[in-house]
């Protein structure tokens, strides 16, 4: 049998580099496109690895020619909300250009199943209600506006080229591999979780969170987490979904229950048995104050079964991978 390659773009990344070991795992060949702008060489380990940028049409073409992938899986982005309001432009040019590129090449190249990595960040701020499939989109910074015009391409395309994508919204991914290859690793680092434990690990002085008057229960922002092995897991089963010719379909994943900012450093308390170091910061622009995901369409017709999205196992998780040497760059 021929072995089946998937071009995984950002597969050098936190959840690229996770979806390419769970391809691996499913009988696929994941094939890595990076340009290691926050991704990481040593990550790609499941597979070959191309080295390009998605503005660069000429080198997609050339990757697609080589390994005429039956499948795209599309994580490349850049996601900061802060540079998000500061710099709109850069996530039109990056994030939506570089999809528009990429999707054209994919075309071009007769590759027409797509699992887009979108975002929950689409829905805007929606006053804590169980966000899901129907809930309008109104995004309040470019990084979830950049996501949303992304989704409208790939419907766009879908109508007049037969193009089948799967998205994905979610929000906050946490934890990692549970067998240590790979984690989360970024720099700069701008995530909740892995910020904590470096505050209490003393890799950093204190976690700074932004914004203590929320209309929370406890005045921090809520979110909804899932854990990394879940979420590609379900990126996988996207792609058996498209396989079997199933068509395109939009799904949230989520867990339906959201965690506030106070809430996830007490679990980090008793998960490591240390304390952390905190500066009460103001709000940052562009934050939304409650976002949780539901999934129940992702587990009705995909089958989806998060695991170990429970907030101690992500924490344990984190911390584990945290303390290796993987992660002491």
């Amino acid at each position: 049998m021929t072995e089946r390659h998937v071009l995984v773009t950002g597969g050098a990344g936190y959840i690229g580099s996770h979806a390419c070991k769970a391809l691996r795992a499913a009988g696929y060949l994941p094939v890595t496109f990076d340009n290691l702008a926050t991704g990481w060489r040593d990550a790609v380990k499941f597979g070959p690895f191309e080295e390009g940028d998605l503005a660069d049409r000429t080198r997609l073409d050339a990757v697609f020619a080589r390994w005429r992938p039956v499948a795209v899986m599309h994580f490349a982005a850049i996601s900061l909300v802060g540079d998000a309001m500061r710099d709109p432009g850069s996530y039109w040019r990056v994030n939506v250009l570089g999809a528009l590129n990429l999707i054209e090449a994919a075309l071009a190249a007769e590759c027409r199943d797509f699992v887009f990595s979108s975002t929950c960040a689409t829905y805007g701020d929606q006053d804590g209600v169980v966000l899901d499939e129907d809930t309008p989109q109104a995004p309040l910074n470019a990084y979830g506006k950049s996501k949303m015009a992304i989704e409208q391409m790939l419907g766009d395309f879908g109508a007049s080229h037969g193009l089948n994508a799967v998205i994905f919204r979610y929000f906050n991914v946490a934890g990692a591999d549970p067998d240590g290859e790979v984690g989360e690793f970024h720099r700069p680092e701008t995530h909740l979780i892995p910020l904590m434990l470096d505050a209490i690990d003393g890799k950093r002085p204190a976690l700074t969170v932004f914004g203590t008057d929320y209309p929370t229960r406890d005045g921090t922002c809520l979110r909804d987490y899932v854990h990394v092995t879940d979420l590609v897991d379900a990126h996988v089963a996207g792609l058996k979904w498209l396989e079997a010719g199933r068509g395109s379909r939009v799904f949230c994943l989520g867990t339906g229950r959201g965690f506030t900012v106070r809430e996830v450093i007490e679990q980090s308390r008793a998960v490591t048995n240390r304390e952390v170091p905190v500066i009460w910061g103001d709000r940052r622009d562009g934050d939304a104050v409650a976002l949780v995901s539901g999934s129940e369409r992702a587990r009705r017709d995909l089958g989806w079964q998060p695991g170990r999205s429970d907030m101690a196992t992500m924490i344990a998780d984190a911390w584990r991978w945290h303390q290796s040497g993987n992660y002491n760059r």
